[in-house]
Formats: C-alpha cells, structure tokens, sequence
C-alpha cells in the first residue's frame, strides 16, 4: 500500500505542531505556505518596536524538516480545494492530491468593511508588517528632528494604535518607553519625551479577555508610562493626516491597527458554514462538516467548547488542535479508533506592559507586575525554536535591562505604503 497522503496548508503554530506529531506516523506529508518561514507570533510586536531583529523570531521551515524525509516543503498559495476530486489547487498551477487535507492558514487583520485604512494604519502579523511599523516609528523621530511647523511635528510625534488587546496593550507599552527612556538623550531639536502614545478602544476596557481587576492595573500601568488611554471610542475614520474618534480627530503620522482579526479563505474553498470573522465551523473532531477527510485548526476554525464558548485563537490553542488532529490521523492510518472529541486545556492568558511589568491570568491564580513579567519572559523564551533563538532573546532582554537601549534599531526597508517626504 502506498503511504497515507497529508497536505497541510500553513506553517503556523498548528500546523507544525502537527507535522512534528505525525513523525514516524507512516505518512507522507506537503506542506504548504505562503512564506518560507515559520512566525513566532507573540513576539512579533518586539521587531516592530526595536526590541528584536527578524531573525530572532523566525525559521525557515525547509530547514526545520530536512532531516524528514517524510516531509516535502512547498512555497507556494493555496487558491482552492476540491473536495470531491480530493486535491488542492495552488496559485503557480500546481495541483497537489491528498488522502488528508489540514487547513491551518491562520487570520489576517480586519478593518471591518473599511480596507482602505490598511496603507495608512498597517496591522502586525507578517514579518512585513512589523518592519514597515518599526520603519515608520522611527522616521517619525527622524523627520520630527528636522520638522519647523511645530503642528506637524507634534502629529509626527504622535502614536495612535487602535485596539487594545494584548498587541495594542504591548505596543503602547513599548512605545512610550522608547520614546520616554531610551531616546531623550539621541535628539537635539526635539524632546521625544513630549512624544504622545495614544491607545483607542472600542469596548469598555483593556484587555476585555482578562479578568477586570488585572485589566484595571493594565491600564494603569499603561498612564504610568504616559500612554493614552481612550476607551468606548470606536475609530470612525483613519488617513494619512491622522484619526478620528467620533467627532474627535487625532492628528498622527503614525498609525497602528490592532483592532480585529478576520481569517483565511479557508471556509470559501470548502463551501462550508463560518462566522462573522471568517473562520469555518468545524465538527467535535476539528473536522469540516460532511467532510471527515479535511480538518480545519487554529485561527481558521471556529471551534465551540462544551460550555459553549469558542477557544480563543492563540498560539497554545493551536498547537493543542495540532497534535489532537496528529492523533486522529495515526488512529486512522494505523486502523485504530480515534480519539474523543477535541477538548482545549486553558494554560492561561499573558501580557506585558513594557518592560518590567506584565499580567497572568490563570483562573484561579492571578499574578502581577514584576513577577509575572519574569515568568511571562521565562515562557516565550521556552517556547522558541531552537539554542540559538532563545539565547539571542535572552540576551536581548537582558541588554535592554540593564543598559535601556534596545538593539533593532535599524531603518531598512524601503517605504511602499506611504510616500516619503
């Protein structure tokens, strides 16, 4: 018999975890991804504010399974699945046939019907992203410098970011820090001290998802560092000039989307049912409905828990729905019984407020502050990929501490988004 054929669509959390659980399963696998690199999503807010370098958080996934030979890597984008031929179809032509399909493809950033603010306020989940916000950070200090209109230069020097989930919390954090700590002593026509970070929330607090006494020092700790905070003041527009908040406008340069998340076309190509965000309503068993060859995880999927709330999209949700479907794959190869229903273990919820205080959330354990910012350091630095990864984290961390300078502070990418001036 020849080998049981698994494609997996993305690179993500999910989907690697899948891979990794279904070595020495008796399978060939594909998998497939728009970019040739597996993204450390957490962190990635750290790149775009000059913590972290690329390299640090990212890994080519060719290297991660060459010594797999039960694993073939694809570059390439996925633009349709036919389910009743058993094939997916990629945008260079080439059509691979499955046995079992995985459909990890994650979410991208949501405007909510109003794409045209995407060039002006850019959201942050590519590689791409967090370099075009990091270079826009940092030319703004740059053309503040030598700005005479003292009205252009305080919209230079003020920061909007809309939405305050953890990235926007994150972002909002280290960005006042940057601005208040680390560059005050670099400029001579400008305080960057005067530097406005504004954070923009729809609902009625930061971090909804959080219980609401941590939500509460969040938000203090976030004013501790000068940051802005406005809340129940949904964006009614954003442009190059700045962003209105209801009748109020901000006038900013610099503008930052971390308000919503919709997901892959992955529900379209199955023709199957989805919810507002996009993401395909999957069966107890993580597969599609009337579709028991093709799976659906992570940002791609809905999933209900049995207390009739959906598991949050985060990197451990993932990798859980990952290896529970490597189980069901190997019970099925090997002629065994598949495991029960998919059932998401909550290991808790972390954010960080700049650079020395965080919150965790662990249900009946809650922690804050200075400790938790260590524990939450000590478990994304588990959780890297390789040696070398976590030391170079570490070690930038640990510079940052101790001399206040962060390390990334590079302006390389050449702006596409936005004409320079």
């Amino acid at each position: 018999m020849s080998e049981h054929r698994v494609v997996v669509v993305g690179g993500g959390f999910g989907g690697l975890q899948l891979v990794n659980d279904l070595k020495g399963a008796g399978a060939a696998i594909t998998l497939v991804d728009r970019r040739n690199h597996h993204l450390f999503q957490p962190l990635l807010y750290q790149v775009a504010t000059t913590i972290l370098s690329t390299s640090e958080i990212a890994w080519p996934i060719r290297h991660l399974y060459g010594n797999r030979p039960d694993v073939t890597t694809l570059l390439g984008e996925v633009t349709g699945v036919d389910s009743a031929a058993k094939t997916v179809s990629l945008r260079n032509g080439m059509t691979l046939p499955y046995d079992t399909l995985v459909l990890a493809t994650g979410a991208t950033h949501a405007y909510f019907g109003r794409d045209e603010w995407e060039p002006v306020a850019p959201g942050l989940k590519t590689l791409e992203d967090a370099t075009t916000i990091r270079r826009r950070l940092l030319l703004a200090f740059e053309r503040a410098e030598t700005e005479a209109d003292p009205a252009i230069r305080e919209a230079l020097l003020t920061f909007a970011i809309v939405g305050a989930g953890p990235t926007g919390v994150e972002l909002a954090g280290i960005i006042a820090e940057l601005a208040h700590k680390t560059l005050p002593g670099e400029f001579r026509n400008i305080d960057t001290r005067k530097t406005r970070v504004v954070l923009i929330e729809a609902g009625p607090r930061v971090l909804p998802a959080f219980a609401e006494e941590l939500s509460a020092y969040a938000q203090r700790e976030l004013e501790k560092l000068g940051v802005e905070v406005h809340l129940r003041e949904p964006v009614t527009n954003c442009s190059a000039d700045g962003v209105s908040i209801g009748e109020k406008f901000i006038a900013s340069r610099t503008i930052v989307w971390a308000a919503g998340v919709e997901a892959s076309a992955a529900a379209k190509w199955l023709g199957v049912a989805a919810d507002r965000a996009g993401r395909a309503v999957v069966e107890k068993d993580l597969t599609a409905p009337g579709l028991p060859d093709v799976f659906v995880i992570g940002d791609t999927a809905q999933v209900i828990q049995a207390d009739g709330k959906p598991v949050p999209g985060i990197a451990p949700a993932a990798k859980q729905q990952g290896s529970y479907v490597a189980k069901v794959i190997r019970a099925r190869i090997a002629g065994r019984q598949a495991p029960a229903a998919f059932r998401y273990q909550h290991q808790g919820s972390l954010a960080t407020i700049g650079q020395s205080a965080a919150i965790m959330d662990f249900g009946r354990i809650k922690l804050k502050g200075w400790l938790a910012w260590w524990v939450w350091g000590i478990a994304h630095i588990y959780f890297l990929i390789g040696t070398r990864s976590r030391f170079a984290v570490a070690w930038s961390w640990l510079w940052i501490y101790l001399s206040g300078q962060h390390s990334a502070r590079l302006i390389t990418q050449k702006e596409t988004m936005r004409e320079e001036s």
